[in-house]
């Protein structure tokens, strides 16, 4: 499970339907078909063109039994049977697992195959899947499919690795060679933490093109929809030791949209040394990001850990035309979270670069409450200032690279750990920084180097640094006063001179 409550709640009342031929809904206006021409990526667009001009119309998505009230152990004990994968055996590189509806995952998504640009839709065939211990009947109607997961089949008869999973609204995770899955993308996202509602767009069909081997690449197209919106997606996927999705889209507003999310990620963050929510649990962290990392336009690299909040915590980093943004994994050491089963230190970092400019606008952190680490209650995107206007289209492109480390890196120490509580003095807060990086072996650097520390409001005393060269290390030490306040925002950064030789580290604390 990855999904937060809210999101659970939205996955079951998820929207998501077909628009071939035929509609997996009545109460769903029928959409054009492609028509007798080729499929191509101006089939998507015409669809979601014409889709927006049509009132937003749910489809039924009910399940007949024993599918509609299916256990979470009922549900992962359905599986596809070995080698029932589409282009299983192939030696295409990849292979196509559609997966069953039931539990959270109840409404139906078409899946088609796209092959010499004619695409034929997937029917779902009670004979690929393994029930477990489900009585099924003989006899079981076409029910679709609630999403896909993407294999890339090992040689020497070893498991088929998973890349990626699309599933439940617009919500897709993938992972590098290695890893586990862990953070989840976002298609799309609107109005995230507004007091007027979060409203979840959804992918209602796929068209999947078939690859080959030699070009190491899957082509995906998606058509999304929501009451505000709909949207034409490119995905192209390619493995490596990084796992590269670009991401391209359209946008056609229904309605006018001023909070709007691109590029948007959720990930679980239950407790870390910088909130102590549970000090009886043995293990020292949970959490599958450890922080955002973020690279301005005017290229300044923040670093802002990320933590379990007692209330709903929105902070919004101002920027124009970013460079990159995301939730990365820093900390890779199993000793750091003591979890042989959920391993943390090996989720993926994600990182995503834009493709062109996308204005002004700022990246937007949402820390909600949790006491479940199955929760994805740390979200991040990047909120455009200028809103869509009803009617007028909007395209949008960039990549995502879910990774060990992203390609661009500062070229400066990072904070690699800070840790917080309660000071020896009463009414204040200790912080603890840790910074490394190779220019904190310079000798020279390091015998000017001061802490630049900001508190708004309140403020910091009795601050000491400790440095280690030969371990290229720097510790930064200092107490909090918040003046009675409630929260308080701390910005630090390490500077030899006039000169800042680490990326920004940003926290606010809370009460």
């Amino acid at each position: 499970m990855f999904v937060r409550r809210d999101l659970l709640k939205a996955s079951l009342t998820a929207l998501a339907a077909g628009v071939s031929g035929r509609t997996l809904a009545q109460s769903a206006p029928p959409a054009p078909p492609p028509g007798p021409g080729r499929f191509g990526r101006e089939v998507v667009v015409e669809l979601a063109r014409a889709l927006a001009k049509r009132p937003f119309a749910a489809p039924a998505a009910e399940l007949r039994e024993p599918f509609a009230n299916l256990t979470y152990e009922q549900y992962v004990g359905i599986r596809t049977r070995p080698g029932a994968a589409i282009w299983s055996g192939e030696s295409r590189g990849f292979a196509i697992e559609p997966l069953h509806r039931g539990f959270i995952f109840g409404a139906p998504v078409e899946l088609f195959v796209v092959e010499d640009r004619i695409a034929r839709r997937l029917a779902y065939d009670p004979a690929k899947f393994d029930y477990g211990g489900l009585k099924v009947g003989d006899k079981l109607p076409d029910i679709g499919f609630s999403g896909f997961r993407i294999l890339a089949p090992q040689s020497g008869g070893a498991p088929d690795m998973e890349l990626a999973l699309f599933q439940g609204a617009s919500f897709y995770r993938a992972q590098a060679r290695g890893q586990t899955l862990g953070v989840a993308a976002r298609g799309l996202s609107i109005r995230t933490a507004d007091p007027r509602g979060e409203e979840f767009p959804v992918f209602r069909s796929f068209w999947i093109e078939k690859p080959t081997l030699a070009d190491n690449a899957l082509v995906i197209h998606a058509l999304l929809d929501s009451p505000s919106v709909t949207g034409a997606y490119l995905f192209t996927l390619r493995p490596g030791e990084a796992t590269i999705i670009d991401v391209e889209f359209t946008l056609f507003p229904r309605v006018a949209i001023d909070h709007l999310g691109l590029g948007g990620a959720a990930a679980a963050s239950l407790f870390t040394p910088l909130d102590h929510r549970r000090s009886d649990d043995p293990r020292p962290m949970v959490a599958e990001t450890n922080g955002l990392q973020m690279l301005t336009g005017k290229d300044e690299w923040l670093w802002r850990p990320v933590s379990n909040r007692d209330t709903l915590q929105i902070s919004a980093f101002v920027d124009a035309n970013p460079k990159g943004f995301g939730f990365l994994t820093r900390e890779r050491d199993i000793a750091t979270y003591q979890d042989d089963i959920q391993h943390w230190e090996l989720r993926p970092s994600l990182w995503v670069e834009p493709i062109g400019d996308w204005g002004e606008g700022s990246v937007q952190l949402v820390e909600i409450p949790s006491e479940s680490e199955v929760n994805a209650n740390i979200v991040a995107y990047w909120r455009p200032k200028q809103a869509l206007a009803a009617g007028k289209e909007a395209t949008f492109a960039y990549r995502q690279f879910w990774c060990w480390s992203p390609p661009a890196r500062p070229p400066l120490a990072v904070a690699v750990s800070a840790f917080g509580g309660r000071a020896p003095t009463p009414k204040l807060r200790r912080f603890i920084v840790q910074f490394a990086g190779d220019n904190l072996a310079d000798s020279q650097r390091v015998a000017n180097l001061r802490p630049a520390l900001t508190t708004s409001p309140g403020s910091a005393t009795n601050i000491r640094v400790y440095s280690n060269p030969k371990a290229k290390t720097c510790r930064v030490v200092f107490d909090v006063d918040p003046a009675g306040e409630t929260f308080c925002e701390l910005r630090l950064v390490l500077q030899s001179g006039d000169e800042p030789i680490s990326e920004t580290w940003l926290y606010r604390w809370t009460v």
